[in-house]
């Protein structure tokens, strides 16, 4: 991908304007740019991107901003070109998908099973996040797994109740791993079947941040956001190209999560966490920032002062600004198919709510305090 540019079009015009025809017409017609179309849908407006890939430094910033309907252009060079929070670049970050709002202003818990195993410990996981006002919830269909004889999950025999019993309980987006192309078509064609009692985030696993083909076919859909996750054994920024390639296929709803990096560094934990680059990831692109504690830490192991080493973590995340926690929880853990080992208890969803709320409260404010000092300054 050569150079880039992007023109931002005035919200307040309908999709199918004259002005927006005649710009877009303009810059299809010039010589050696392609020009790809993004947009963003949010709860108050649709948003439209126009960028142009190729030769734009010959391009003039103000012969492309006086085309009608233009409301900004914004000359791109460093990585992360559709993601990138670039100089000057004010656009705001986020989505909102099937009512829930996904910003860098906002948090929202996704508490469940990492595998489905029984219809009972979906209903339950659902129950309780209802009693305690959740909307979101992660449900594992499609399991990779290090081992050939481990449990694969029950794939898209479970995908209809699990949507069914999601809607019964006001569930509103489920995160979902996905392992293959095919498992996007099964999981709309659940959807479609069960009449969307509820809406799915598509997870890309840590183990397929760089099946490059599935990440292009994931892009070209448009139905589903996207969580991707860091790759366990690769740098930051090898993981943010690949949410990139989501973005330059088309996809820009996408979260970016934080799940550790392998390394017997990390010891005892599972891996080694990494949730002091939520604020980085923040600064390098305009991505929702999630954090997953669960596959961090591996264990229900507690310090001195009682508290899970689990939550320490999840609130070191919150703290330093995370936008979604991913975290697993099982009715019965001794009996869970996958994780059971770290799994919450659903005894300790409104202990863990809570600490979740305290440490967003002291990340809000933080950010007064900044508020404050840059004022006085």
């Amino acid at each position: 991908m050569g150079a880039a540019m992007i023109v931002l079009v005035d919200s307040s015009l309908a999709e199918d304007s004259e002005e927006r025809r005649l710009t877009l017409e303009s810059l299809t017609n010039l010589p050696g740019i392609e020009v790809r179309v993004h947009t963003i849908r949010g709860a108050r407006q649709t948003l439209t991107e126009i960028y142009l890939i190729g030769d734009t430094a010959r391009l003039s910033v103000e012969e492309i901003s006086a085309l009608p309907g233009v409301e900004r252009v914004v000359r791109v060079s460093e990585e992360y070109r559709i993601l990138g929070r670039h100089k000057d670049d004010s656009r705001a970050a986020g989505f909102t998908y099937n009512g829930v709002s996904f910003t860098e202003d906002n948090l929202n818990v996704f508490a469940g099973l990492c595998a489905v195993d029984t219809k009972e410990s979906v209903e339950e996981m659902f129950r309780a996040l209802r009693q305690h006002g959740q909307v979101c919830s992660r449900m594992g269909a499609y399991k990779p797994r290090s081992s050939p004889y481990s449990f694969q999950g029950h794939g898209k025999a479970c995908l209809p109740w699990v949507f069914e019993l999601a809607g019964k309980y006001g569930i509103r987006v489920i995160a979902m791993e996905i392992t293959h192309e095919s498992h996007v078509d099964e999981v709309a064609e659940s959807l479609e079947r069960t009449g969307h009692p509820t809406g799915v985030m598509l997870q890309i696993g840590t183990r397929n941040i760089q099946n490059f083909e599935l990440l292009k076919v994931v892009g070209r859909q448009r139905e589903f956001p996207i969580l991707v996750k860091r790759g366990f054994g690769i740098s930051l920024s090898e993981s943010l190209n690949a949410a990139e390639y989501l973005a330059s296929e088309g996809k820009t709803e996408i979260v970016f999560c934080l799940r550790g990096v392998k390394t017997n560094l990390g010891d005892p934990h599972r891996n080694l966490v990494d949730f002091s680059h939520v604020p980085v990831v923040k600064r390098l692109t305009r991505m929702p920032v999630c954090v997953d504690p669960s596959h961090s830490v591996g264990s229900r192991e507690r310090a001195p002062d009682r508290m899970l080493d689990l939550m320490h973590v999840t609130a070191q995340g919150v703290v330093a600004g995370a936008d979604m926690v991913l975290v697993d929880f099982h009715p019965a853990p001794a009996k869970a198919l996958v994780d059971g080992p770290q799994a919450l208890l659903l005894k300790e969803l409104p202990w863990f709510l809570e600490d979740v709320a305290l440490a967003r409260e002291c990340y809000e404010k933080r950010r007064a305090l900044v508020g404050r000092h840059a004022a006085a300054s």
